[in-house]
């Protein structure tokens, strides 16, 4: 099967101020169940996502992969090098999911395809942000895609020096990029799509946030930032002007 990415996480040691925050600076809708907080993000567009209260101080963002076969997929994981970090588990009714370390010890989920897709719980209409960009920053990018194509089949279809654009291989989910750290800053994150990246980074440290960087230009039409939440994730953000 095609290996989509399909849903977002943000933890942190306290979850009700992350889901102000993100509430806040995108305009997401936020709905608790026990245990956790499903983030819709009313873009119409992209994946939603949510937000878990660690219990051990940790903090992350991470984005889940779908598969078929979990334990097949765990069992290449180690093999190639990766670890498995929270082995096979089922919330009776809504998930199975598990997490794995790649070679950077960068944490990445993975999550059982449900038999219908129609089932997945996708973003409702609205003005809020859409999340449909996900990125891999490691030690050694070649290294990287090597890792990521073994195991999802995962292609690389346009390459600029120490990037690339990622295909997943299904239209499913979202698309994202994986290329080379830059001052040791290695990360695996999403991105959302916003109208002007300088006022969210603004408005992400009048929240309570930091700037990571940005805005960068990467070309005539395109802007990239990226921002720490108030646990210390990093968020990304950027802009496509039309041609």
């Amino acid at each position: 099967m095609a290996h989509a990415v399909v849903h977002f996480e943000i933890s942190g040691p306290d979850s009700g101020l992350l889901a102000d925050f993100y509430a806040e600076l995108f305009g997401w809708h936020m709905r608790p169940i026990p245990d956790y907080m499903l983030i819709d993000t009313g873009a119409g567009s992209g994946i939603n996502g949510g937000i878990s209260q660690s219990t051990d101080d940790e903090r992350k963002i991470t984005f889940y992969i779908e598969t078929d076969d979990m334990q097949a997929a765990l069992d290449k994981i180690n093999l190639l090098g990766g670890k498995t970090e929270t082995p096979i588990s089922e919330i009776a009714g809504v998930v199975t999911y598990a997490v794995f370390s790649d070679l950077d010890g960068l944490l990445i989920g993975l999550v059982l395809a449900p038999s219908n897709p129609d089932q997945v719980f996708a973003p409702g209409p609205g003005a809020g942000a859409p999340v449909d960009w996900f990125e891999v920053l490691g030690a050694d990018a070649d290294r990287g895609r090597r890792f990521y194509a073994e195991i999802f089949g995962w292609q690389a279809k346009t390459e600029v020096p120490g990037y690339a654009m990622i295909d997943t291989g299904t239209s499913r989910g979202i698309q994202g990029g994986m290329g080379a750290a830059t001052d040791h800053r290695s990360w695996a994150t999403v991105y959302a799509s916003v109208p002007d990246v300088e006022r969210v980074l603004s408005r992400a440290v009048e929240l309570g946030g930091t700037r990571e960087y940005g805005p960068n230009p990467v070309d005539d039409h395109m802007q990239t930032g990226a921002l720490r939440d108030p646990a210390g994730n990093v968020f990304g953000v950027y802009h496509h002007a039309p041609h």
